[in-house]
Order: structure tokens, then C-alpha cells, then sequence
């Protein structure tokens, strides 16, 4: 059995619809490629900033001198409520500090608690986890592969009405060539005194 290729409109319609999945596939591979790259540059910066962060953050005891207010009614979705309590700590060596720091909710007056503080022993946000760093660096990778995704798209969309312009003006041009010939028609340059027969 003879397997023959499509000709004519089927051929053009097969010819769109692969030349759209090349397009779809090229516009993934950018998008795919640039949010990688993206994730992994945010990857190592914010690890390097966080070993930077981890290396002035140190962990200490602190008492709470009351009990904890409760958290504000809003809290931001997906958040651990905090609460707040007035605490006793020492750090560094030996010398005294004291303020407000996040506790669970409900804490009673007189319980320890883990805290964070900086190297002047001021209360400090906590090195991020790995967790943190992960999630981060797939957010950031996400919105760029989107981005890269967009423009890619639009660019090709772009490339694509310019080609298929210029194509159609030459499907015109060929079809004034052809046309009074299939059609039986004299072309308009055609006619007594022009020199045809």
C-alpha cells in the first residue's frame, strides 16, 4: 500500500496545526528554561543570605514576666496565630535584656520559651528554613517562567502575523497571475492593441 501525503487545503490545515504545536512546544521550553534558571539563581542568593542571616541570629531562653495578649483578630491566611508576651532573657554573657516577644497564644507568666536575637541581643526574625528557601525560589521561578511564557507567546504571535501577511500578499499577487488564465478572463493589462494573441 502507497502512503500518499495530503495536498491542497488538508495539507495547509496539517501544516498549521504542527507549525502551532512547534510554537507551543517552543514557548514551553522557554518558559520551562527561564523559571528554572530563575529558581535555582533565587535558590543560592537567598541561601547565601540566609547563611549570612544564620550567622548573627542566635537562640537563647527567654522567661515571660506576664501572660501573653491575645493575637489580633486578623490574621493573615495560612499564618500561625502569634501572641505577644513581656520576657526576661540574657544574652550576651550574662547581661540582662527584657521586651516583648512572640509567644503561642495563651501563654502563662513564668514559662520559657525559645527566642531569637541578633548579636546585640535584641529579639530578631529567625533564619529561614529550607522550606522557606524552597518556596521562595519555586514562587519567584513560577512568576518568571509566567513572564518568559507571556512574551515568548507574544513574540511569536507577533512573527506570526508578519509571516502570515506577507504570505497572504503572496497568495494575491500569484492568484492575479493565475487566475485569468484558470478563469478564461482577459487580465486587465490584456486586450486589443497590447500585443497578445
Amino acid at each position: 500500500m502507497v502512503h500518499q501525503e495530503p495536498s491542497g487545503p488538508e495539507s495547509a490545515v496539517s501544516g498549521h496545526g504542527s507549525a502551532r504545536r512547534a510554537a507551543l512546544v517552543l514557548v514551553l521550553a522557554i518558559a520551562l528554561v527561564c523559571g528554572a534558571v530563575a529558581a535555582g539563581i533565587l535558590w543560592r542568593t537567598g541561601a547565601r543570605a540566609d547563611r549570612e542571616i544564620a550567622a548573627h541570629r542566635h537562640r537563647v531562653q527567654a522567661t515571660t514576666t506576664a501572660r501573653s495578649e491575645d493575637p489580633p483578630a486578623a490574621v493573615r491566611p495560612g499564618a500561625e496565630p502569634q501572641s505577644v508576651a513581656p520576657a526576661v532573657w540574657e544574652y550576651p554573657d550574662h547581661i540582662s535584656r527584657s521586651g516583648p516577644v512572640h509567644v503561642p497564644p495563651r501563654t502563662p507568666q513564668g514559662r520559657t520559651v525559645t527566642i531569637w536575637v541578633d548579636d546585640s541581643g535584641a529579639p530578631a526574625r529567625p533564619p529561614d528554613t529550607t522550606a522557606d528557601l524552597a518556596l521562595s525560589a519555586v514562587a519567584g521561578g513560577t512568576a518568571v517562567a509566567g513572564a518568559a511564557g507571556a512574551t515568548a507567546a507574544g513574540a511569536l504571535a507577533l512573527v506570526r502575523r508578519s509571516t502570515e501577511g506577507r504570505r497572504l500578499a503572496a497568495w494575491e499577487r500569484e492568484w492575479e497571475q493565475v487566475e485569468p488564465v484558470w478563469s478564461g478572463r482577459l487580465r486587465r493589462d490584456s486586450g486589443p492593441g497590447t500585443g497578445d494573441v
